[in-house]
């Protein structure tokens, strides 16, 4: 049989276990906590490995690959997300739980607008959610459009309406817990569709093996069009470029924006995913904490990082010497990719078998709704409960009528997503990591909440709006100045006008104080570390920034003529060598350091302390 009809049976398989789960979860959900949070019941081995697919995806699988085909190991660096993006999780996720525990919070509306006794904060929240699950979905959406595409004919449109309502269909139907449970197969795909792919393009005839790869890495030319594709291919292109908009820059200077201070801003835009008000109302809906830790020193760090370090550059990489090469298609044309988007759908339609195609192409799809799903169902609970139940209805809508009212406004963040993805033309990666910054941003509400950053919460009000702003002039009206990413202009005006406002004197009232000193007095007394513990905290405060400093920061530019093992340009093995001491920083930071650990006195205290301030239905 045809890789199109293997495409179109293992669709089918995968369609009808959605459905099974989205049917499933329509007839049980009778609840209106049950169907968003999961009932606060979703079990380790689910929230390990969905929590993992959603925060990687389908612009991991496609968009990545893609842009190292473009900007070469430069861009490769992003790898580092398998890091910086469950770092993250490590700073807020079982102090999250926490606090969903203690008080009932169904949204991280609710957590804000608790905490700074503010209303104004829940709205901000609710706008943030809205606009990250909107941008991020249309990222999913394209990406399964444009490979559906390539791989089976089908036009772009009809392609992203088709997937767009798979995901809709189980997410709509079964809610939170649905969508987790087909998460863990997609994970399952996604990492295999990776691996196949860049198995079989690094040992392709065309390719050669690896020593042949290599060498033929060596072999780029230095004069395309006036580009030095071997320099732009093999090295970070500088420190930082003195311009207002680094586009402009590097497209004046033929070269790229992933400078060594790029690279690291753009790591602060993939730290925003597990912030996000999605992943902040996921941790509410997890029956313990236990799975944090291992989610995010083994099933990101080491699996997802395994693929991405290796197999996604084999995709990306083995694409330029190929096109270099002037590989011939079988239909007799020279390869030539004209857009990072088509790099991924291409490989596998000219080098994978046919049923190896059609697994692969699930591993995409699969990879795609992974994340679409989580962002759709939480931006459509978000918006019912902070919005719809609390100021609409005024708390008196019963659970069938809040079902029903989410599922209407999950079919709203599911046409906006659309809208967005078949209007923009800004690369996947691009626009996801737009989506990300407004995640990011977010920190500063939880470094309030979570770790005590004392600015009134006027302050931290005004500086994530300010945030969203420059978040949307640095990314539309200059394109990453300093060639620095949005999500740090958005963070760093945010956290400066939060500060200022403290330096105005601004004092918040009783009230608010009382809340924020409850709070402070319950997270650090449950979370106080071990007197083991506090030492390794002592010693992560400067290893983690060594590690930033190095692996993803300023010197991550010397990898350009470091060491070389195994064949790997120089680049290449410092981004190997530095993930692999990743791996053991995040093992101290997950485990030793217990920022992602609970013990059961922990969690029997959270229960016995349950003191709920926000109406569940």
């Amino acid at each position: 049989m045809s890789g199109t009809t293997w495409v179109y049976i293992f669709l089918g398989i995968y369609i009808i276990y959605c459905f099974y789960w989205g049917l499933k979860g329509y007839f049980t959900e009778k609840t209106a906590s049950g169907y968003a949070v999961a009932g606060r019941s979703i079990p380790f081995i689910a929230f390990l490995m969905a929590a993992t697919a959603a925060s990687f995806s389908g612009w991991t699988f496609i968009g990545h690959p893609g842009l190292i085909w473009r900007d070469g190991l430069a861009y490769a660096f992003a790898s580092f997300y398998v890091l910086t993006i469950p770092i993250t999780g490590t700073f807020f996720a079982k102090r999250n739980w926490l606090m969903g525990k203690r008080y009932g919070f169904v949204t991280p509306g609710d957590m804000f607008a608790y905490y700074y006794n503010s209303e104004f904060a829940r709205w901000l929240t609710v706008l943030t959610a809205f606009l990250y699950s909107m941008f991020y979905s249309a990222v999913q959406l394209m990406a399964s459009a444009a490979l559906f595409h390539w791989v089976a004919g089908v036009p772009i449109t009809f392609g992203a309406i088709f997937m767009a309502f798979i995901v809709w269909f189980y997410v709509c139907a079964g809610g939170l817990r649905a969508s987790t449970w087909v998460g863990v197969i997609q994970f399952i795909l996604l990492v295999g569709g990776i691996i196949l792919l860049g198995y079989f393009i690094i040992t392709s005839d065309a390719i050669g093996g690896w020593s042949a790869f290599t060498q033929k890495l060596q072999e780029l030319p230095t004069d395309v069009n006036g580009i030095n594709m071997k320099a732009r291919m093999l090295k970070v292109p500088g420190f930082m470029w003195p311009a207002l908009d680094a586009g402009v820059y590097a497209k004046a200077h033929k070269t790229t924006v992933w400078t060594a201070v790029m690279v690291l801003t753009y790591m602060f835009a993939l730290m925003g995913i597990q912030s996000s008000p999605a992943f902040t109302l996921w941790n509410f809906g997890i029956k313990s904490p236990k799975p944090l830790a291992w989610q995010q020193t083994f099933m990101s760090t080491f699996v997802v990082g395994f693929a991405l370090f290796y197999f996604t550059a084999f995709q990306g990489m083995g694409a330029r010497v190929l096109e270099m090469t002037g590989y011939t298609l079988s239909d007799g044309t020279v390869l030539h990719f004209a857009r990072d988007k088509d790099v991924v759908p291409i490989l596998m339609t000219q080098f994978l078998p046919p049923v190896v195609l059609g697994l692969v192409f699930l591993g995409a799809i699969a990879a795609i709704h992974s994340t679409a799903a989580p962002y759709i169902g939480t931006g459509g609970t978000i918006l019912l409960r902070d919005v719809y139940w609390r100021y609409i209805r005024k708390q008196e809508a019963g659970h069938s009528e809040q079902i029903w009212m989410n599922r209407v406004l999950a079919t709203v963040v599911t046409i906006a997503a659309l809208w967005v993805g078949l209007t923009s033309k800004a690369a996947l990666v691009i626009l996801g990591a737009l989506a990300t910054a407004f995640g990011f941003v977010m920190y500063i509400f939880l470094l309030g909440v979570h770790w005590g950053f004392r600015f009134p919460s006027i302050g931290a009000t005004l500086g994530v709006l300010a945030g969203m702003i420059s978040v949307f002039l640095t990314f539309y009206v200059w394109k990453y100045p300093l060639s620095m990413h949005c999500a740090f202009w958005g963070t760093f005006v945010g956290l400066v006008v939060a500060y200022i406002c403290r330096g105005l004197g601004i004092k918040d009232d009783e009230e608010t104080i009382k809340r924020q000193n409850e709070v402070r007095a319950f997270l650090d007394d449950i979370d106080a570390p071990s007197e083991s513990g506090k030492k390794w905290r002592s010693a992560m405060k400067i290893v983690v920034p060594v590690w930033y400093f190095f692996a993803i920061g300023p010197a991550c530019i010397l990898g350009n003529n470091a060491f070389s093992f195994a064949g790997f340009p120089p680049i290449w093995s410092w981004q190997i060598f530095w993930w692999i001491l990743g791996i053991i920083m995040m093992w101290a930071l997950t485990f030793k350091a217990e920022m992602a650990t609970t013990t059961d006195i922990q969690m029997e205290r959270a229960e016995k302390e349950t003191r709920i301030v926000v109406k569940e239905a």
